[in-house]
């Protein structure tokens, strides 16, 4: 089954934001500098009053409970609101106000997306905690992602060649291995579907029906390229092969870059590496398989798994910020659904490019796919063979410390 698909949209530059200093107390907030007297902070106070009262435990810390609250420090939250200013002010729909009669403010309509996003909680209690409706979350929630995926996908793209080699000269200094661009994993998406949409397609082997994504990261985790969209029914394998960056891949106009010579003088390309549920192929490393592995094999095997962690942890990371995509959705469309996926992947981005920090309280305990066993793909390609006991060899000579801690 194919994809959903959507209508491509032009990439539009943002402005930078502002920076705003954040109040230390929970009163009065203190007044803003005459160039951001335009910017509205009211609704997080009266926010933030309204769960300190309900006798919820939030962060004492102001600046923690917003990061509690919606993710991101202040100042990388008026960022994202300069990234989808001129939209939510450009085309404001009818009937956003508040229960006071006045039009939401740009920062209150990106508050209560993020919070919908971050939180996962129902469109009534997400209304309620901002005095506004269950169809204003609705509109303000989905325009907010409309906007972000036309103006922020700048975010999420495949690296140019100086950035790569910055990634494998970080992946090989901490893992020993060579050429390598990155990590690949993927998860399902749980959602309930009305009767006349429920069907096998979407049922995955968990029982539950389900969508894909399948994300490649970085050395710091953000995501470099995302396939979506997929029935939670296919296989690891099937998905991989289904998206775009295969193809890019096996037409050669992807991890493409310099062959590395090893000290065996063997060639070693490009590649990212993946748990044994995908094909062993030339730019795809999977473990060895199997018992009796030799001491060489089961070196390889530790750290291609520390490498490709990279891609579980990313995951996980993302479905703790943004638990819309960790809790069962409720009946969604699955025609806008991928680009909920989406900006929860850019808003996961936006936090590594901000270099914000997640409270710990915000992780997931457990991994991003609890409730699924394992996959084995079988396929072995016999360059992807060789490229795997080229660097075998080369990882012989090679120890790092940063590898057994």
């Amino acid at each position: 089954m194919p994809p959903l698909k959507k209508s491509k949209k032009g990439k539009r530059k943002s402005k930078d934001s502002s920076k705003l200093k954040v109040a230390r107390t929970r009163s009065v907030p203190p007044p803003l500098p005459p160039e951001l007297r335009g910017l509205d902070t009211e609704w997080w106070y009266t926010f933030l009053h309204k769960h300190a009262e309900s006798g919820q435990v939030i962060p004492s810390d102001e600046g923690k409970a917003f990061r509690h609250f919606f993710r991101t420090s202040r100042k990388t939250f008026d960022y994202i609101c300069s990234i989808v200013r001129e939209d939510l002010i450009s085309r404001p729909p009818s009937g956003l106000i508040n229960i006071e009669g006045r039009l939401l403010s740009v920062e209150k309509q990106v508050a209560i997306a993020m919070r919908r996003l971050a939180s996962g909680d129902s469109q009534v209690s997400v209304g309620a905690a901002f005095g506004v409706g269950q169809s204003t979350v609705s509109q303000v929630t989905w325009r907010f992602i409309e906007s972000m995926e036309e103006r922020a996908r700048y975010h999420l793209a495949w690296p140019g060649q100086e950035r790569i080699e910055e990634i494998k000269a970080t992946l090989e200094a901490v893992y020993g291995l060579p050429n390598c661009c990155g990590a690949v994993d993927a998860t399902h998406i749980i959602m309930t579907l009305p009767a006349v949409e429920s069907s096998e397609d979407w049922c995955d082997p968990a029982k539950n029906y389900s969508m894909f994504l399948q994300g490649i990261v970085d050395d710091e985790m953000r995501f470099i390229d995302i396939v979506t969209g997929w029935p939670g029914s296919m296989t690891f394998s099937r998905l991989m092969k289904c998206s775009g960056f295969f193809k890019l891949c096996e037409a050669g106009n992807r991890l493409n870059g310099p062959v590395k010579v090893s000290a065996e003088n063997a060639e070693i390309r490009e590649y990212i590496a993946g748990d044994s549920c995908y094909p062993l192929l030339p730019w795809l490393m999977t473990p060895y398989e199997g018992k009796n592995l030799s001491a060489p094999m089961l070196n390889f095997n530790a750290r291609q798994k520390a490498a490709r962690l990279l891609g579980t942890n990313a995951l996980t990371r993302l479905k703790g910020s943004w638990r819309i995509l960790h809790k069962v959705m409720w009946r969604p469309d699955k025609n806008k659904l991928p680009s909920i996926i989406l900006v929860c992947c850019l808003l996961h981005n936006i936090l590594i490019d901000c270099k914000d920090e997640l409270l710990l309280t915000v992780e997931l305990p457990n991994h991003h796919d609890i409730g699924y066993s394992e996959e084995n793909c079988e396929q072995v390609e016999p360059n992807g063979k060789a490229m795997r006991e080229n660097i075998t060899a080369h990882l012989q000579s090679y120890e790092s410390p940063k590898l057994l801690r």
